[in-house]
């Protein structure tokens, strides 16, 4: 009836703040505007579920990210449930309750953003979730039970934790992420280097140095002063330190 489809689409248009733009034409909409009728379309049908297949990826990233709360919120005020298709972690982070890792049409994870985050499956889910990626260095075990420890092409001894699954000798790959190597105060385990790109970006410095042969990417205060060239320390706690199997890829 005429009347309950006036009614869906005005309930529509108050949700996402449509009403001025209703009169206009399609070609006279910009492209966030355009997605915002888009979502309008779909709840006025009153669906199951919402199916966005990379609804973002056309727009620049102010828009990106004004749309991303956009659509938080319109789930939130509907509560349907939402299947959303996207490249970018930091979507799916912000903007899910549960995530899928796919790859290749296999799922490699499901979990809650935390959990993804916090234990990772294994490689391919590590390097995917978080931003500065982890940074994923090769080693090998050296020492078991209470005390085992990854050694690094350059000798650099880095502690594990007493509860990772390994044996002496076993090729892995150690896991940092970039949030946790911290100013040279705070961790157990000491990290130097050779400081090699700093790039400031406010509230936070990404500092790039040199480890055993690789490039690690460190994220401290932006006040702490940093100069490329120079050496650079800083600390990370065993408990925080991810441990995969290099032949099989799997989180030890």
């Amino acid at each position: 009836p005429k009347n309950v489809i006036e009614e869906r689409v005005a309930e529509a248009a108050r949700m996402l703040d449509l009403g001025k733009l209703l009169d206009r034409k399609p070609s006279q909409l910009s492209g966030g505007q355009r997605q915002r009728v888009a979502m309008g379309r779909a709840v006025v049908r009153n669906p199951a579920v919402f199916l966005f297949d990379e609804p973002l990826s056309n727009l620049d990233a102010k828009l990106r990210v004004q749309m991303r709360s956009e659509i938080k919120a319109l789930h939130q005020k509907v509560g349907t449930t939402s299947i959303y298709v996207t490249h970018d972690q930091i979507e799916a982070m912000t903007l899910a309750d549960r995530v899928v890792v796919l790859n290749h049409g296999r799922i490699e994870q499901q979990g809650t953003p935390l959990e993804l985050y916090k234990t990772p499956a294994n490689l391919f889910v590590a390097a995917f979730i978080g931003s500065p990626a982890m940074n994923l260095i090769e080693g090998v075990v050296d020492g078991e039970g209470d005390q085992p420890a990854a050694r690094l092409k350059d000798g650099t001894a880095i502690r594990i934790a007493a509860s990772r699954k390994v044996k002496r000798g076993q090729p892995v790959t150690i896991g940092l992420r970039p949030e946790h190597i911290g100013s040279a105060i705070g961790g157990d385990i000491s990290l130097t280097g050779r400081t090699v790109l700093v790039e400031p970006t406010g509230a936070q410095t990404h500092v790039v140095f040199e480890l055993a042969g690789d490039q690690v990417t460190a994220v401290v205060d932006g006040e702490q002063p940093v100069k490329v060239n120079t050496p650079f320390a800083a600390t990370v706690h065993h408990e925080r330190v991810h441990v995969f199997d290099r032949a099989s890829g799997l989180a030890l």
